[in-house]
């Protein structure tokens, strides 16, 4: 591993040496630093400042209306933005009391499950890249593309999507979207398994992964750790299976767990979570139900254009949503979703106004950031690459 003065400068304290890992290093994945006390190539000690990507989310959340947050909420796993969008307008729905009509129910499904492909395939890319692995990285990064396509067919955009709304979608989905979405997955599924050909059985990658960054159940549990990262451990534990939410109960797949927690338990984990998302996929098309996609309270959802144009009563709705926003009631609550790395739950508060008074987001990176250094003291300074690629950090996720 090649340090560059600007991204690793070292001071020796006595035998041991400091060393400054980031904050622009290429496997710190965005504006994260590591100080690592090391003897020799061994890590005695890690301090991580994880702020430098500091976009105050939760403050800005306060600043606009109901709706105006959603934006806010893409960047935070700009790698799976919309499973944020839906974590988000589920919690506001919560506090409302506000039921979604089945069709929504199911493409909030459908795009959660999309951006989980997104965010495993990239993931599997920087995580063999920065092991030595070009062609894999290509080949997964690839795959995405596929993807993205058909996300901004359906959204407008590929990354920032601002797709749902309180109490729906923001449109239905196109035309024989179900062949595009379809095609896109059949051209993609070839790369994924020449990237597991490529890696799985790997001995150069399979020795770097097997027994580096090994968790235990019990710290995964006590330090809050979910998804890929307790599941990798044996933990049978996924909120789409275990508490169930919009319609997972009526969708059958599998909980891929795995045995040790180390890292290569953990890639395996992703790239089985491939082929079980895309059972998913297939099972929410062949059962998407029809109807409407949202609500029909103009109090919670837009009125259609031609109302607005065209009656005083769609009008005054359309403006009363604008200017003075959702009129959420007084109270709190907290909703949360299976996101790619873990739960991703959203506490808000409500005063009964227009605008949250408070809005707490539960980032699963923080979590798994949390047990870094424990993974890694005592261990060699080249695996804290393969572990902190398997922690899959994403930096506006952790955002304090």
């Amino acid at each position: 591993m090649t340090m560059t003065p600007a991204a690793a400068d070292t001071v020796r304290v006595g035998e041991d040496m400091i060393l400054n890992m980031g904050p622009s290093h290429p496997a710190m994945h965005g504006t994260v630093k590591m100080v690592l006390t090391l003897d020799g190539e061994t890590i005695k000690d890690m301090d991580i400042h994880i702020g430098y990507l500091h976009r105050g989310f939760e403050k800005m959340a306060e600043m606009g209306t109901w709706q105006q947050v959603l934006p806010y909420t893409d960047r935070l796993n700009y790698v799976s933005p919309m499973i944020n969008n839906v974590g988000y307008v589920m919690a506001v729905e919560k506090l409302w009391g506000v039921e979604i009509t089945p069709r929504a129910k199911y493409i909030r499904m459908l795009i959660s499950e999309l951006s989980r492909l997104t965010d495993h395939l990239t993931s599997l890319a920087a995580g063999a890249m920065e092991l030595g692995g070009f062609t894999p990285f290509l080949y997964a990064v690839e795959a995405r593309e596929y993807l993205y396509p058909v996300i901004e067919e359906l959204t407008g955009a590929r990354l920032t999507t601002s797709y749902t709304r309180i109490g729906g979608v923001a449109k239905d989905l196109p035309d024989d979207y179900e062949r595009t979405v379809m095609k896109a997955i059949e051209t993609m599924r070839p790369l994924v398994t020449k990237l597991d050909k490529l890696l799985t059985k790997n001995r150069i990658f399979y020795d770097r992964m097997i027994g580096t960054g090994e968790l235990t159940r019990e710290d995964a549990i006590s330090s809050g750790c979910t998804g890929i990262m307790l599941r990798s451990t044996g933990v049978d534990w996924d909120l789409r299976k275990h508490q169930p939410y919009l319609a997972y109960d009526e969708v059958d797949f599998d909980v891929i767990i795995g045995a040790k927690g180390d890292n290569y338990d953990r890639y395996l984990c992703r790239l089985e979570e491939l082929d079980q998302t895309i059972r998913i996929i297939k099972q929410i098309f062949k059962q998407m139900p029809g109807g409407p996609i949202n609500v029909g309270d103009w109090n919670v959802v837009l009125p259609p254009k031609h109302e607005v144009y065209n009656s005083i009563e769609g009008m005054i709705a359309h403006f009363k949503l604008i200017t003075d926003g959702h009129q959420v009631p007084a109270g709190e609550a907290y909703s949360a979703v299976e996101g790619g790395n873990g739960e991703v739950g959203f506490y808000i508060v409500s005063q009964g106004r227009g605008r949250p008074y408070r809005i707490h987001v539960r980032a699963p990176c923080f979590y798994a950031m949390g047990i870094m250094k424990k993974l890694s003291v005592g261990k060699m300074l080249a695996d804290i690459i393969p572990t902190f690629d398997t922690l899959n950090m994403i930096g506006g996720e952790v955002d304090r």
